[in-house]
């Protein structure tokens, strides 16, 4: 008896740990401290109402340090945000470091002395994958951050650089054999690419592979990170991956997001989110009146077709390389940015915010030098904090592994997109008017429908007239 009520108290024990949030205890002086709780791994729980922020270090604030970050944590958590995306934090290159971008782009050295330090590089050209870029702080700042987002119930993913190194970093003195070579056994930037700051890895090499796990390795084991974000993942062998992540699995639960598209990637247990590139790029011709609904909706079937049901797609209407060359919200989407906010989060997946889109960010921000952005709330910060409230409160809104599911409802209009989503006892309804004029649709619903914003309720057979850009997320009342 003694023995079954042992096994029984044991099994009580590991299944509260498993609910509750996991507890350490810190010793001082080999002394026992107060219990502090650690974040509880990753759930598909969580991944169902997540939204991901992609915090952009440098240009976040005038200081861009960590400090200044993370005191601002505790407000990304009222909208919705938990996982904080954190572009790379490591240090750059000062070789062949860029100083503009494009065909004609030019690298520091090639300015005048005094001119070159206002030149800090790219992010993604990284002199040294376990060191902390001085430019943000020190590790025990990063450290802070870490912990001010686990205190706040909130994962954080490092923006990892596989697919290659700056010209500083030291493997290209010690293994040379780590990267990619011309016929005249000079390393070589990533070919076909204007990337000319960085050397392309060869990950035909054993040894390169097992040293890059180690480094990944790292901030699982000795920083407490949570995942990362992985750089042009699908340029990196999946072979690579399918070696990498059991590994960094075996360590912790981690969340993985590629920036790929490639289903494969998504596959067995490698990434559980990947970048819905499609979505966006249909969103951006939509606004520009280059193609109708039409065209959202078969993207939106392909998605269907080609990734797993428990695929989770990451929707955006802007990141770091949207904004700083392709354009900012408005200059793609115009007055329809609203709606395409909207439809992001609406759509099956994971909403992106990225720095300064909360405030309204409404300029192209600097890629290779010291930039910043309004710290303003307005509008726009209301509306991505009630999307938030709607996300947590709907389970028609779920996007995870056990997302909600997509009906499309045809309205018979080529400039009205329109579809259902359901689960359990929870539904909702999506139309939006993606286009310069008026349009008029006939709703009906079964029960009464209450929209989301404006409280209006609708019932029955209805015909509205929606104005340019407009949009209704109505709730079926229960």
């Amino acid at each position: 008896m003694k023995k079954i009520l042992s096994i029984l108290s044991i099994s009580i024990l590991l299944y509260s740990c498993k609910q509750e949030q996991t507890k350490t205890t810190q010793t001082v002086n080999d002394t026992p401290q107060k219990e502090v709780k650690a974040l509880s791994p990753i759930t598909n729980e969580v991944l169902e109402t997540a939204v991901i922020y992609e915090a952009n270090i440098r240009q976040y604030s005038p200081e861009g340090s960590f400090d200044a970050f993370t005191k601002d944590i505790p407000e990304l958590k009222k909208l919705g945000v938990k996982i904080i995306w954190l572009m790379p934090v490591f240090p750059i290159s000062e070789t062949k470091r860029k100083a503009t971008g494009g065909k004609d782009s030019k690298f520091a050295s090639e300015f005048p002395e005094a001119e070159r330090k206002k030149y800090l590089g790219s992010y993604y050209a990284v002199s040294d994958f376990k060191k902390i870029n001085p430019e943000f702080g020190t590790i025990e700042d990063f450290r802070k951050l870490v912990k001010t987002a686990h205190d706040n119930g909130i994962y954080v993913i490092l923006d990892w650089v596989p697919n290659h190194t700056g010209w500083d970093h030291t493997w290209l003195t010690t293994n040379p054999d780590f990267y990619k070579k011309n016929d005249k056994g000079e390393v070589i930037h990533p070919e076909g690419t204007d990337w000319t700051d960085v050397a392309d890895l060869n990950y035909e090499n054993p040894e390169l592979r097992k040293q890059m796990i180690a480094d990944m390795s790292h901030w699982i084991v000795n920083e407490n990170i949570d995942g990362f974000r992985c750089d042009v993942a699908g340029q990196v062998p999946t072979a690579f991956w399918q070696e990498a992540i059991p590994q960094l699995r075996a360590k912790k639960d981690i969340f993985m997001l590629a920036e790929a598209w490639e289903p494969e990637l998504l596959k067995d247990g490698l990434f559980d989110m990947g970048y819905g590139w499609d979505r966006h790029h249909a969103m951006n011709h939509i606004a520009k009146g280059e193609k109708k609904v039409d065209d959202w909706y078969a993207t939106f079937d392909k998605d269907t077709k080609r990734y797993a049901a428990d695929d989770i797609i990451m929707n955006f209407v802007t990141n770091h390389d949207e904004n700083s060359w392709n354009g900012t919200i408005q200059e793609r989407m115009g007055e329809g940015a609203n709606a395409f906010t909207v439809l992001n989060y609406v759509t099956p997946g994971m909403p992106l915010i990225y720095s300064g889109q909360e405030y309204g960010l409404s300029h192209r921000l600097k890629f290779f030098e010291k930039d910043s952005i309004p710290k303003a709330k307005g509008t726009e910060w209301t509306l991505l904090e009630q999307l938030a409230d709607l996300k947590k409160a709907n389970k028609a809104m779920h996007g995870g592994k056990e997302k909600a599911n997509y009906t499309k409802i045809d309205l018979k209009n080529d400039h009205v997109l329109a579809f259902s989503r359901a689960k359990e006892s929870d539904e909702l309804t999506f139309v939006a008017n993606l286009s310069k004029e008026n349009q008029k649709i006939t709703l009906t619903s079964e029960g009464t429908q209450q929209d989301y914003f404006t409280k209006k309720e609708f019932k029955g057979t209805t015909e509205v007239e929606l104005k340019p850009w407009e949009y209704l997320v109505l709730e079926t009342k229960k």
